[in-house]
């Protein structure tokens, strides 16, 4: 089982210092990724519903919080760090030009040496799609086919791809990915996320917390699809207290996060940079 952080390019930890210092102490802590949150814009008043909270508002209703870039910020402290990996937790898919993406994560990926891992989803804040110029309607099809085509430019030799939406031919996108491919791990606490992940994913993170309904709807649909279910990586939050681990385990989760500010529930987060040692080695006691 391994251990990563999320979401850290909120709070505290959008000062720049802070920033670097926190992912220089979680490397050096031995935890495995630290992980990015993404919105472009939050519109104030939006009436779309968050789904994961009984309100249908973010960050306690506020619209006006410090959020930066996610491929910016990891670009801008991963330079200072050796070893951990760096994830979106998730990337808003539709909302991006795929050809202009798969430039930029390929890029971080290369210069971090590898280290790169795609958490995607297909967004919920239509608002926000508005602001931005992006379908809203169609984002799920749209995240089906920019999948495909991202791969398409990290791992052929002559990129070609035509779907319904994206189109090149010969479009040399260098440099490719350090393996030829950027791990994709599916977000979002439903079952077409889980779907998705079974269809397409590398692997699957459900948003609040594991959950074997959608954990094995993903497992079974990988089947179905002629993919390995057991090669479906799965990712998922901290439970209330540590004794989670050993039911996470059983579930096949392979990687834990651990928030670094207070969520509610999880108990144990990581509050400060210089306690990750601390929350490390707890996590490590308790882990089976």
């Amino acid at each position: 089982m391994r251990f990563g952080l999320r979401y850290c390019n909120t709070g505290r930890f959008v000062d720049p210092g802070l920033a670097v210092e926190l992912a220089v102490a979680a490397d050096e802590a031995g935890f495995e990724s630290i992980w990015t949150v993404e919105h472009t814009v939050v519109p104030g008043g939006y009436e779309s519903a968050y789904p994961y909270s009984p309100d249908g508002k973010m960050a306690g209703g506020r619209d006006d919080f410090d959020l930066p870039d996610p491929l910016i910020w990891m670009a801008f402290v991963a330079s200072r760090t050796r070893r951990i990996r760096f994830g979106t937790g998730i990337l808003i898919v539709p909302q991006h030009n795929p050809v202009v993406a798969a430039k930029q994560i390929a890029t971080l990926d290369h210069l971090t040496g590898g280290r790169l891992l795609l958490g995607i989803g297909v967004g919920w804040l239509k608002e926000e799609f508005d602001a931005i110029g992006a379908p809203f309607a169609d984002r799920g099809r749209r995240t089906d086919e920019y999948i495909e085509a991202m791969r398409e430019l990290w791992g052929a030799e002559r990129p070609t791809y035509h779907g319904e939406y994206v189109h090149f031919d010969a479009a040399y996108c260098r440099p490719q990915p350090v393996t030829g491919s950027v791990p994709i791990i599916v977000g979002g606490h439903s079952k077409p996320a889980a779907r998705r992940a079974g269809r397409l994913g590398d692997g699957f993170f459900p948003a609040r917390g594991a959950s074997a309904e959608l954990i094995g709807l993903a497992r079974d649909v990988a089947a179905e699809h002629g993919r390995d279910p057991a090669a479906l990586e799965i990712t998922t939050g901290i439970g209330e207290d540590l004794s989670s681990l050993r039911s996470l385990a059983e579930l096949g989760v392979a990687r834990v996060l651990v928030p670094v500010a207070p969520m509610p529930g999880m108990g144990l987060h990581l509050g400060r940079p210089e306690n990750a040692q601390a929350v490390m080695e707890q996590l490590r006691e308790a882990a089976p």
